[in-house]
């Protein structure tokens, strides 16, 4: 394990340790954790996307063992391990009670396996679970990766971090010297270089319009788009394999498809008054019949917030990323002054309201720890501060998990899950406050 120097001293970091570990006290409880998921239910605007799936990362027992599986490598004499275990039994218990659960990182068996391979200490531990866990989950990855190969437009759930093979390849990446896993990292990296080619000028990673989400994102681009969040779009590819990259992986063409996607990137940036960022996602075009992907600067509407899933965070850490893999400084200066941006945007125009992680203020938080420990640099001392202060704001101490997830300015929910709710939180104060380098934070293709 890495010596982590936390960013935090003296009574702001007794303060985060304090926070952290009492909303860790408050979720240890099997029946805590099900009174907030009931809660949530009750309380939600969002009913569709907010439901507790027990064997899931983003939003049960899975994601919960992460957060254990940390506080035993910072405490390992407190027996966190002994609390992991018995959520990652409630979660395992729920896996059997389904039959063809996906692969996916957030909402599938990648997201428990990879908890499991956090709480086995180099794979010393879980070495059974992990095996058949891997059995499920290599086929499953190799039939989908052969099925893009080739493929001319896509849907995001098939190469994101959430549900695709970028956040798939996250895990297997932890995994890549055992048998069978090493097979569909290899599939999942050769699909990504292929999926990061163009025909005639049109990134092949589009999403056709009848594959976005819903009839909203059909009538805002009736033809198409290019997703640029890092949850979701292209940013995710790049960081995947940019870390597959910078861990020895060897494969035809891999620099070439960091540089290209890092490229389009920069290419695609939509500045507004604070500075370098991103639209949510750029609109494709049709002229004379045929499909265009025009600059993002002439077609997008408007720029994103300054999260983790959509923004100027997640595409510089990608960025950041490429440029370590290929040692670019044209990255990782534009990765820099993205940063800068986000930090001289006022804090009501940053648009993440809530403490959480996926597009909350954790989520920054954990992105600017990152750029503190890899560049050394003030002004990301300076705003870990800022942003500590901002989440200890937040603190609910006579709510149900002492944090809630605010989802609009209506609407607050007490949850459980990591993705979304008061377990992110807690991760992300402790990494600020402890010398223990957060190696969760791959989950999130941030590391």
């Amino acid at each position: 394990m890495k010596t982590w120097k936390p960013v935090l001293t003296g009574e702001l970091a007794a303060a985060a340790s304090f926070a952290g570990r009492e909303v860790s006290a408050r979720l240890s409880v099997p029946s805590r954790v099900e009174e907030a998921a009931a809660a949530t239910r009750a309380q939600t605007a969002f009913p569709r996307s907010a439901g507790w799936a027990p064997y899931s990362v983003a939003q049960g027992y899975a994601g919960l063992a992460l957060l254990w599986s940390y506080l035993d490598a910072i405490s390992p004499e407190e027996a966190w391990d002994v609390t992991a275990r018995e959520h990652l039994e409630l979660a395992v218990h729920d896996v059997e009670a389904h039959s063809n659960l996906p692969a996916g990182l957030f909402s599938g068996l990648s997201g428990m396996a990879f908890s499991a391979w956090q709480l086995s200490r180099q794979g010393t531990r879980y070495r059974r679970l992990l095996s058949a866990l891997d059995g499920e989950i290599a086929p499953q990855v190799i039939s989908l990766a052969n099925s893009l190969l080739g493929q001319h437009g896509v849907s995001v759930s098939d190469f994101d971090v959430i549900s695709g093979l970028s956040g798939i390849g996250a895990y297997l990446l932890c995994r890549r010297h055992e048998p069978g896993a090493d097979a569909a990292l290899a599939s999942v990296v050769q699909a990504l270089i292929d999926l990061g080619g163009e025909v005639d000028g049109v990134p092949r990673w589009h999403t056709p319009v009848h594959r976005l989400w819903d009839e909203e994102q059909q009538k805002l681009y009736p033809h198409g788009d290019l997703n640029c969040g890092l949850a979701h779009g292209i940013p995710g590819p790049l960081a995947f394999l940019s870390l597959a990259c910078q861990a020895g992986l060897e494969s035809p063409g891999l620099p070439e498809s960091i540089a290209r996607l890092a490229g389009w990137l920069c290419r695609n940036r939509l500045d507004d008054s604070w500075g370098v960022n991103w639209p949510t996602a750029t609109p494709l075009v049709e002229r004379d019949g045929r499909l265009e992907a025009p600059p993002a600067a002439s077609t997008a509407e408007l720029t994103s917030r300054c999260a983790w899933c959509y923004g100027s965070p997640g595409v510089a850490r990608a960025l950041w990323l490429a440029g370590e893999a290929l040692d670019c400084n044209e990255y990782r200066d534009l990765a820099l002054s993205a940063m800068e941006a986000v930090f001289r945007r006022p804090i009501p125009e940053r648009r993440i309201d809530s403490p959480t992680f996926c597009h909350g203020v954790a989520g920054l938080l954990q992105i600017t720890l990152r750029f503190a420990h890899d560049t050394g640099l003030a002004v990301f001392q300076e705003q870990s501060l800022v942003l500590v202060r901002q989440i200890l704001g937040c603190y609910r101490p006579e709510s149900l998990l002492g944090f809630r997830n605010i989802e609009t300015p209506s609407s607050e929910t007490d949850q459980p899950g990591l993705l979304d709710g008061a377990p992110g939180v807690a991760l992300v104060l402790l990494a600020a406050a402890t010398s223990v380098e957060p190696t969760w934070d791959r989950l999130f293709l941030l590391s």
